[in-house]
C-alpha cells in the first residue's frame, strides 16, 4: 500500500449567515497555519444574487470552500500530502462558523481501493477493502472476470461484480456443498459439477473419494485465471484423472450421459435442457457429450 496524503470533507449545516470572502480567506490561512501547509494562491469568485465559492492552492494540494446559502450549507474540502492531519480544520471551523450540525468524512488517499458489495442496501453499505488488482478483464464468454487480493480474505475471485470465491473461506463452502449433496445421496460412482472454476468442488469430491467427477465450466477463462491466482483452492484438479473438466470450447469425455445421473438420483424427474440466466443461455447435456 503507498500512501500520498489524507483528505477530509466536511458539510457544515444551518449556516444562516452569509459570510464575506474576506472571512473565508482569513479562515484558510488560519487552517494553513494549524496543518502546517503552504497557501500559493487562492481564488475566488462571489454569485449573485447569493453563493461564493473559493479554492487555495497549496503547495500541498488545496484547501476549498463553497457555499449553498438557499440550503443553509457550506461544504468545505481539504487534502494534503502534509504532515499534519487535515482534521486539525474541524475545531478551527467549529469554532468560527456558525452551524446546528457538521458531516464528516474522511479518508487515506492511496493504492487501497474500496469495492462495493452488490448485495448493499440504501441504509447499509458494505464494501470490501482492495489491496491490489491482480487481474481485471472481459472474457470471450461475455463475463467481467476481476482477481483481487481483499485486506480480509485474501485473494478473491469477482465475476460480474459479485464475489465467487475467497482463499480464506472457500474451504466452508465446498465442503458443506459436496457434504450436504453426500447426506441427500452416499452414492459415489460420479459427480457432476456446473460451474465451479475454482476447483474447490471438485477438489472436495476428489478428497470424498468419487469415482469419476464431470466438472462442466462455462467460461474456460475462468478455470485459467484461478489456475494461475488461486491454485490453493483447486489443487490442481484439473490435472487429476477422475474429474474432466469441459468448457465451451473443451466438452466433457469419459461419462455416458449427465441425464442418466439426474434419473437415477432424482427418481421422476426428467430433465432435457438447464437454463442458466446468468449466462442469458440454455445447454443441452446430451449435446456436448463425446463431441
Amino acid at each position: 500500500m503507498e500512501k500520498v496524503g489524507e483528505h477530509i470533507t466536511l458539510d457544515i449545516v444551518g449556516t444562516k449567515k452569509e459570510y464575506t470572502p474576506e472571512f473565508y480567506e482569513k479562515l484558510v490561512y488560519k487552517i494553513a497555519k494549524a496543518a502546517k501547509v503552504t497557501v500559493l494562491k487562492i481564488s475566488k469568485y462571489k454569485f449573485e444574487p447569493q453563493g461564493f465559492t473559493l479554492v487555495a492552492l497549496l503547495a500541498e494540494s488545496h484547501i476549498s470552500f463553497h457555499t449553498f446559502p438557499e440550503k443553509e450549507i457550506v461544504s468545505f474540502d481539504f487534502f494534503t500530502c502534509g504532515k499534519v492531519s487535515p482534521k486539525v480544520s474541524l475545531d478551527i471551523i467549529k469554532d468560527e462558523m456558525e452551524h446546528t450540525n457538521i458531516i464528516i468524512k474522511e479518508f487515506n488517499r492511496d493504492t487501497i481501493d474500496l469495492y462495493h458489495d452488490n448485495y448493499s442496501s440504501p441504509g447499509l453499505k458494505k464494501s470490501y477493502v482492495v489491496n491490489r488488482v491482480l487481474e481485471n478483464f472481459k472474457s470471450k464468454v461475455g463475463q467481467y472476470i476481476e482477481i483481487l487480493d481483499l485486506e480480509q480474505f485474501g485473494k478473491a475471485l469477482f465475476i460480474d461484480n459479485e464475489i465467487q470465491v475467497a482463499e480464506s473461506d472457500e474451504h466452508l463452502y465446498s465442503s458443506t456443498f459436496v457434504n450436504s449433496g453426500l447426506n441427500l445421496n452416499s452414492n459415489k460412482e460420479k459427480a457432476a459439477i456446473i460451474g465451479g472454476g475454482d476447483g474447490g468442488v471438485a477438489r472436495e469430491c476428489i478428497s470424498q473419494n468419487f469415482g469419476f467427477i464431470d466438472w462442466y465450466e462455462l467460461d474456460p477463462e475462468v478455470v485459467d485465471v484461478c489456475d494461475k491466482h488461486l491454485s490453493k483452492i483447486g489443487e490442481k484438479a484439473t490435472e487429476k484423472n477422475s474429474a474432466q473438466v469441459g468448457s465451451q470450447d473443451k466438452k466433457p469425455k469419459q461419462v455416458e450421459n449427465w441425464l442418466n445421473v439426474f434419473n437415477k438420483n432424482f427418481g421422476n424427474t426428467k430433465l432435457s435442457r438447464v437454463y442458466i440466466p446468468s449466462f442469458d443461455c440454455s445447454w443441452n447435456f446430451s449435446s456436448s457429450i463425446n463431441h
